[in-house]
């Protein structure tokens, strides 16, 4: 099935997002390192009782994995926490690897990552065995990728799919270069060296931008998508926050991260094949998306290459990673509380306040269903 269309209305809530980075449970500035504080999420708000349409439950909840999803889940947690008060999340934002390295090893109860279980790795198996039952990729929030870059006195930049690939694959050495200039007319671009930036983790988020690379361009990126950084060029930085900073403190620094770091960092993004990213555009390439899991898994297929008018091509999904059948009962009905509040209207519409943007509808009905599976 195809994915409807993002609302062309999320894109004119973006500019909330800096406005609320400054709230304590959302923001993910230098001063609190919300992305980097495992902690910072879990404390108790002071909410009493639940609203109408809340389920709620008394004990606790951990979770582990996308720093892509920080921001979008720490809010989640504050919202629910102030509706129930007896429920305490901590969500660790370690990447995505991390994350599902944990929930095979049974150390939390549901997995954040940017990209679905990989049967090439191994991992739906190793899943299967540690939930004894299927394990479900359920896509829960959209976050485009920025391009992000700092290049002084060069406020405006687009970048063809090629040239992403062959920035990233150490092809391309300056910002001067005959190609980069040849997509910027009228822009004056100093020769100032690149310098590439990467997750040095194992990070969603470079699963789905290698991804892109290798399938808009596979001559200059012939490595096939990974999580860990297969590239040859550049400095490898910890989490989504380490490669943000290095951009933001190195002339001529470019650096892959997820929208709402880039908004909150006040990082330039590069267009691609002259589109902006936007709530709006990011919403067009969405429309593109496959679901190709079976059964109440939603796994789905990103199209990259998508010719959508407007649309912005560098987007990722992420999932939450859970058990379709729990061994404890009472985890189960709190994992379904606590995603079932996420998937909801009512937190979904917060979504583009954190530099993120909510499921469109049909697949949000999906979601639905398959929490509600969960037993």
């Amino acid at each position: 099935m195809k994915i409807t269309r993002i609302g062309r209305a999320s894109g004119l809530a973006v500019a909330a997002a800096l406005a609320l980075s400054a709230c304590g449970s959302a923001s993910n500035d230098d001063s609190s390192n919300t992305a980097n504080n495992s902690g910072a999420a879990a404390s108790s708000s002071g909410g009493s009782g639940s609203s109408a349409d809340t389920s709620c439950f008394s004990g606790s909840l951990s979770a582990e994995g996308s720093t892509a999803q920080q921001n979008a889940i720490t809010q989640a947690i504050s919202s629910y926490q102030a509706k129930c008060n007896g429920a305490k999340i901590t969500y660790n934002g370690t990447g995505s690897g991390a994350g599902i390295t944990k929930f095979i090893a049974k150390q939390v109860d549901f997995a954040g990552s940017d990209s679905a279980l990989n049967p090439d790795k191994g991992e739906p198996a190793k899943a299967k065995t540690a939930c004894k039952s299927d394990a479900l990729d359920i896509p829960m929030v959209t976050g485009p990728i920025a391009v992000s870059y700092n290049v002084k006195g060069v406020g405006k930049l687009n970048l063809t799919p090629q040239l992403i690939a062959k920035i990233f694959s150490g092809k391309i050495k300056t910002w001067n270069d005959p190609a980069i200039k040849a997509a910027n007319k009228g822009v004056d671009l100093p020769g100032t060296k690149i310098s590439v930036f990467f997750r040095s983790d194992s990070s969603g988020t470079t699963d789905n931008f290698t991804n892109y690379m290798n399938t808009v361009d596979p001559a200059n990126w012939p490595d096939k998508h990974d999580k860990t950084w297969k590239g040859s060029v550049g400095q490898g930085k910890a989490k989504t926050a380490g490669v943000a900073s290095a951009v933001k403190a190195t002339d001529g620094g470019i650096g892959y991260v997820e929208w709402g770091y880039a908004i909150q960092n006040k990082l330039d993004m590069a267009s691609v094949d002259g589109v902006k990213l936007t709530a709006d555009s990011a919403g067009k390439a969405v429309e593109a998306a496959k679901v190709v899991g079976k059964g109440k898994d939603l796994s789905l297929k990103i199209d990259y290459k998508t010719k959508a008018e407007g649309a912005y091509p560098i987007v990722l999904v992420t999932y939450e990673v859970v058990c379709s059948k729990y061994s404890d009962a009472t985890k189960a009905k709190n994992v379904k509380a606590f995603l079932s509040y996420m998937a909801s209207s009512e937190f979904q519409k917060q979504l583009t306040g954190v530099g993120a943007a909510p499921l469109p509808a049909p697949i949000q009905s999906k979601v639905v269903e398959s929490i509600n599976s969960i037993s």
